[in-house]
């Protein structure tokens, strides 16, 4: 082991596993040189028996942002903008905290606030996955993970509309109001004679997204299909949907409101400055949406309960739950029970199908009106 000057540089070289070293320094002091030579020799010797570094601890806030720059890659965009928002709670908490303190009872604390500012469990599960995937880069979720419980979710979220209440839908938004917000082309596309209305949402079990990301190039009338482009996942991406002859209608109605679209423009465009431009999908139709649910008398519907309807009918009907998994981007039961909400009428007539008949001679049923039993004689 030596240092020498070489003009103002110091430089320092040894020999390593037969191997000859020889660096610079990059300093003009003696003391630096024969300090970075001790570190050069350490960091070789470590390498060399698979010691890993000791990791400085960081603070939340630190960790946080860098564990989301290198694995935001990894997310879809919509995901990586909910890990950014719950990042952002986790950080009212945990901001000036390091790695290693956060506890248990720190993350039950945490949750019991995020209750009393009414997050729903889901959000705040999904807040404290995200702590969890920081922690565990850092190999310091093992020693709590243990004691941290999840909260407990609704699964009654999502419900599927009843027979006059879709009907009620359809007449608001078949409003010409609605038309100049693309509400009327997104949900209901009323023909000519205005007596035949299309829903879109209801006859392709596309959600909102995937409506408005629908491009032209990715629908064929001829043969009465439609290419899903990006979906939330890898399942319901690139899935072909059939075309009903309501989906059908509503489509060629936009077509033929827009005689001049390309196939690289968007069915449902943006409108900027009352411009249309169809080189770019429209943004939202929140407002549009809300007044039309209100006037329905269905205030608090979301868009998404269309999918859940579409996809109730489907169970509904006499198809295999592989086809409606195929339809759907649904790659497991679970998920297809969360979605389908059989309803009553459906149930009812399942079970009038297997009834049999239970009375013996001298029992008869009379008076459908009550639907009361009444014994006229006794049996033998």
């Amino acid at each position: 082991m030596s240092v020498y000057r070489r003009g103002q540089v110091w430089w320092y070289e040894f020999r390593f596993c037969g191997q000859f070293i020889r660096e610079s320094s990059k300093s003009t002091s003696k003391t630096v040189a024969r300090e970075a030579e001790r570190q050069r020799r350490r960091q070789l010797e470590n390498g060399y028996n698979r010691i890993p570094p000791k990791e400085r601890v960081r603070m939340f806030s630190s960790a946080a942002s860098v564990w989301l720059e290198t694995e935001k890659f990894h997310f879809a965009p919509k995901t990586t903008e909910l890990y950014a928002l719950s990042i952002t709670h986790l950080k009212r908490k945990f901001g000036r905290m390091l790695l290693s303190d956060i506890s248990a009872d720190d993350i039950s604390r945490y949750q019991s606030h995020r209750m009393g500012q009414k997050a729903a469990g889901r959000t705040i599960n999904m807040e404290t996955g995200v702590l969890r995937q920081i922690m565990r880069k850092h190999k310091l979720w093992g020693a709590i993970c243990d004691d941290v419980k999840s909260m407990k979710e609704r699964r009654d979220v999502g419900r599927a509309l009843s027979p006059d209440e879709e009907a009620s839908l359809l007449q608001a938004t078949a409003d010409r109001r609605y038309k100049d917000s693309q509400l009327y082309v997104i949900v209901v596309l009323a023909k000519h004679d205005r007596k035949s209305r299309c829903c879109a949402a209801l006859n392709t079990t596309m959600c909102s997204k995937e409506i408005k990301m629908l491009c032209w190039s990715q629908i064929d009338l001829i043969n009465r299909t439609a290419i899903v482009g990006k979906g939330k996942t890898d399942a319901r991406t690139g899935r072909v949907i059939p075309l009903n002859q309501s989906a059908v209608a509503a489509l060629t109605y936009c077509g033929n409101w827009r005689a001049d679209a390309k196939p690289d423009h968007y069915v449902f465009p943006a409108c900027e400055n009352h411009k249309i431009n169809a080189s770019r999908p429209i943004k939202s139709f929140r407002t549009a949406w809300r007044n039309a649910t209100k006037k329905a008398g269905l205030a608090g519907l979301r868009f998404h309960d269309l999918r859940h309807t579409a996809i109730t009918k489907l169970a509904e009907t006499a198809a295999s739950e592989q086809t409606i998994m195929s339809i759907t981007g649904h790659v497991s039961r679970k998920m297809l029970e969360h979605y389908s909400h059989i309803r009553m009428d459906a149930k009812r007539k399942a079970l009038d199908a297997i009834a049999q008949p239970v009375f013996q001679q001298g029992y008869y049923q009379k008076s459908t009106q009550s639907e009361k039993l009444v014994k006229v004689g006794r049996p033998n």
